[in-house]
C-alpha cells in the first residue's frame, strides 16, 4: 500500500508530521526487505549441473542403482547381454584393493574356462573400472549373473573416486578364491572394457601383462558376444 492509497477516514485522525513518519518507515522497512532477500540470493548457491544429476528423481525414489565393474562387465556389451538399462555413469578407481583371479572353492569357471576376476584389500593398491547406472529391475539379473545365490559372489558396497567426487556403490566379491589364471578370451573381454572406457593407460598395461591360463577351446559366451559387439557396430555405423 503506498502513502496515497491511504483512506480519508485514516487521513482524518492522523496530522501531517505522524503521516510523514509512517511513509519513511514503510519505504525503509521496504529497503530492508530487499536488502535481506539480496544477501539470501548470495548465501544459497544454486545447485550445480553434478548435484542435479546425481540427485535425480530416478535416484531418490529408488529406481537405480550405481554399479562397479571392474571384471568382463567392463565391456558395455557384455553386461547389457543380461542387464540393458545399463549406462556410463563414469570412471572410478578404488582405493586400497587390488585386481586378482580365481575361483570359488577352486571349481573353475564353466562360462570363461579358467579364473575368474575379483578384488581383495590390499593397502596401497588401486583398482579402475567403470560405474554404471542401472535400473533396479535389472537387479536380480545381475546378482544371477554374479551367481550370488550360490554364494559364488557376495555383493558389498564400495567406496569409489571418480574425477569429480567420491561416492557409493555396488560391486561383488568372490567368496572362497582360490587363485587361478584366467583364460585368453576372458582377459580379451576385460581389455576391450578397460580401452572402451578410457580407463588410465597404465592401467590397461597391467592388464596386458597378466598370465593366461593359454585355453583354446569354444567358449559359446563368446559367439554371443561377438553378435552383440557386431550389433552395436552397426547402429554406431547408422547414427554416423
Amino acid at each position: 500500500m503506498s502513502c496515497s492509497t491511504v483512506s480519508l477516514s485514516t487521513q482524518r485522525q492522523m496530522n501531517p508530521e505522524s503521516n510523514m513518519f509512517s511513509c519513511q518507515s514503510f519505504i525503509i522497512s521496504i529497503t530492508l526487505l530487499a536488502a535481506g532477500l539480496n544477501l539470501l540470493s548470495f548465501a544459497v548457491p544454486l545447485p550445480s549441473e553434478d548435484s542435479v544429476m546425481d540427485n535425480s528423481t530416478d535416484r531418490l525414489n529408488g529406481s537405480t542403482f550405481l554399479y562397479f565393474a571392474y571384471g568382463s562387465n567392463l565391456l558395455k556389451e557384455r553386461l547389457q547381454l543380461k542387464n540393458p538399462s545399463a549406462t556410463i555413469h563414469c570412471v572410478a578407481k578404488l582405493k586400497d584393493y587390488k585386481l586378482v583371479f580365481g575361483n570359488h572353492k577352486g571349481l573353475a569357471s564353466q562360462r570363461w574356462q579358467g579364473g575368474v576376476a575379483t578384488i581383495e584389500h590390499s593397502p596401497g593398491d588401486e583398482v579402475w573400472g567403470v560405474v554404471w547406472r542401472m535400473n533396479m529391475t535389472d537387479l536380480e539379473s545381475l546378482d544371477r549373473q554374479e551367481n550370488v545365490k550360490m554364494g559364488t559372489y557376495s555383493p558389498v558396497e564400495v567406496n569409489v573416486s571418480s574425477i569429480k567426487d567420491d561416492f557409493s556403490c555396488r560391486t561383488y566379491i568372490m567368496n572362497s578364491c582360490v587363485y587361478a589364471p584366467p583364460s585368453p578370451q576372458y582377459l580379451q573381454v576385460i581389455m576391450m572394457g578397460a580401452k572402451q572406457n578410457g580407463l588410465p593407460e597404465d592401467y590397461q598395461e597391467k592388464l596386458r601383462s597378466i598370465e593366461t591360463n593359454k585355453y583354446e577351446g569354444p567358449l559359446p559366451v563368446m559367439e554371443e558376444l561377438g553378435e552383440a559387439l557386431k550389433k552395436s557396430k552397426e547402429r554406431t555405423e547408422e547414427d554416423d
